[in-house]
């Protein structure tokens, strides 16, 4: 007995010492990087490098945030966005991972107010190959008929933003406040696209948390600045300018949207997009902090990201018939977990708590999930 309970006691120790040696080694041997793979650092008002060179295709992209401020980070060509990461928390990181073209972009350090960085992507063998793939024809008809529906889409929410702007030059509150949610679900509506033109989304859309002075900030302007204005201050002192520059923003956006090329892999990619940023959002309150207009916006995200994959699902269900069933049953519990909030056509007026919030995040999280393998499936990537 005494020899095994000492044998057992030198194989403890020993043990405990390879044990011991292995972390040592551990510790001492270099962490292996992914290919093309970049840290991004954002400290104060810059991004640790400022300056960044990658080959074409795809890359992963860690964004570390050591400010004091929740931010976010987009790679823009020109004002297109070409991929984004919002709400990174103060001490914490996310990343996403891009396929990117050759050509020279410019990045956001955190607040939209601070100064730009630059990407360079070089061209590769992928890249290449990229540029000799035939054209898709077997997308002309899907792409033509979502063309038709942002146009329609488009008018409907030049018509909302006028009636908007028409309550506010008449001073009248109440109408106003009646006319800014069926205004800013047009724009969910068209997201997907309307999101892509960077300088127009920042007027129209971006929320207060964005901009170094948040609510006094004059960068601030668009739907957010006259929720504002609208349900937080009640005070419509000063906002006829910013309900004209909504109107003259959205027609921009429209003429820009008739002029729009969209490949076939932006249809399902930005879908996925939209939905994982919503997701993100909610739980925090989702965007309208003031008017509290959550299940409006998640209606408007909804109606807009399912056109686009019933445009898709013929395809789709010939190439990868279960991941079809999965977003239709991703679409159909994303509509099922708004159903106990609505009221007629429309939704009661009570805001979300936390937890509901929470719980609407989980089905659409999963429905961006599904949506993010379409393109995959379709041999779009």
């Amino acid at each position: 007995m005494r020899v095994a309970v000492a044998g057992s006691a030198l194989l403890v120790v020993a043990g405990l010492v390879a044990f011991w040696y292995a972390s040592g080694v551990a510790k001492k041997a270099p962490a292996k990087a992914a290919d093309n793979a970049v840290t991004v650092t954002i400290r104060g008002n810059v991004c640790e490098p400022n300056e960044i060179t990658v080959p074409a295709g795809r890359t992963t992209f860690t964004i570390v945030n050591q400010s004091t401020r929740a931010l976010e980070w987009e790679i823009l060509d020109g004002v297109m966005v070409v991929e984004e990461r919002e709400n990174i928390a103060p001490g914490f990181s996310q990343t996403m991972t891009v396929k990117l073209q050759p050509g020279t972009f410019d990045i956001t350090c955190g607040l939209l107010s601070n100064p730009r960085g630059r990407l360079h992507v070089t061209p590769s063998a992928a890249s290449e190959a990229e540029a000799a793939r035939p054209s898709l024809v077997n997308y002309v008809g899907a792409l033509a008929e979502y063309r038709v529906f942002l146009a329609l889409e488009a008018g409907t929410l030049e018509d909302a933003a006028r009636a908007l702007a028409d309550a506010v030059k008449a001073g009248d509150l109440a109408q106003a406040q009646a006319a800014y949610a069926p205004a800013h679900q047009a724009y969910k509506r068209i997201e997907p696209m309307a999101e892509l033109f960077a300088d127009l989304d920042t007027r129209l859309n971006a929320r207060a948390d964005y901009f170094g002075q948040r609510e006094a900030d004059p960068a601030f302007t668009g739907f957010h600045r006259l929720e504002y204005a609208l349900f937080d201050r009640k005070d419509m002192a000063g906002l006829t300018p910013v309900a004209e520059q909504l109107v003259a923003d959205v027609d921009t956006l429209k003429q820009r949207l008739r002029a729009l090329n969209v490949p076939p892999e932006r249809l399902a990619g930005s879908a996925s997009k939209l939905l994982r940023r919503v997701a993100d959002n909610l739980p925090a309150g989702g965007e309208d902090h003031y008017g509290h207009g959550e299940l409006v916006n998640l209606q408007g995200s909804f109606d807009g990201t399912k056109k686009i994959f019933d445009l898709l699902s013929p395809l789709l269900a010939k190439a990868a018939p279960p991941l079809n069933k999965e977003v239709e049953q991703g679409f159909t519990a994303f509509d099922a977990a708004l159903a106990p909030f609505r009221a007629g056509e429309g939704f009661k007026s009570t805001a979300l708590d936390e937890n509901q919030r929470k719980a609407l995040a989980e089905p659409v999280r999963a429905l961006a999930e599904s949506l993010g393998k379409v393109n995959a499936a379709l041999g779009l990537e």
